[in-house]
């Protein structure tokens, strides 16, 4: 397994998207089983809409994952993922008193910094940018 190539590099970008993708799928998955109790979660916390808020966070979630996986336009996609983490992090898990919710809050936080390392420093040599030349 080649880690670097002339600087370019190879498979760890590849596992990091692995791993950052991972949780993002999971999660749309999990919100595709369970709509119902989604959406009233999604209301219980005020957002208006919550059925267009449920659509929303299942493309954001698993499409953004997905993609992110497969390294196609991975800045783009990271930044996007990199707001909703924040975004969610402020809506869902503001209640720092309570421990877990501040874990899930730092977590969120924590997944949005890695997810600015794709902005920066794109997909790595492994994934579908690489392959179309492109560094989206």
């Amino acid at each position: 397994m080649t880690f670097t190539a002339n600087g370019n590099p190879g498979a760890l970008p590849l596992i990091g998207r692995i791993l950052v993708a991972t949780i993002f799928i999971i999660a749309g998955l999990g919100k595709l089983a369970a709509p119902g109790p989604t959406q009233g979660h999604i209301a219980s916390v005020g957002l208006p809409l919550p059925s267009l808020a449920y659509v929303v966070a299942i493309l954001v979630e698993l499409g953004g994952g997905l993609l992110l996986l497969v390294g196609y336009r991975t800045r783009i996609v990271a930044a996007v993922l990199a707001v909703f983490c924040v975004v969610t992090a402020l809506v869902f898990h503001h209640a720092l008193a309570d421990r877990n919710q501040m874990i899930h809050f730092l977590k969120n936080l924590a997944m949005a910094g890695g997810l600015l390392q794709f902005v920066a420093f794109g997909p790595g040599r492994i994934g579908w940018d690489s392959r179309a030349g492109t560094s989206a």
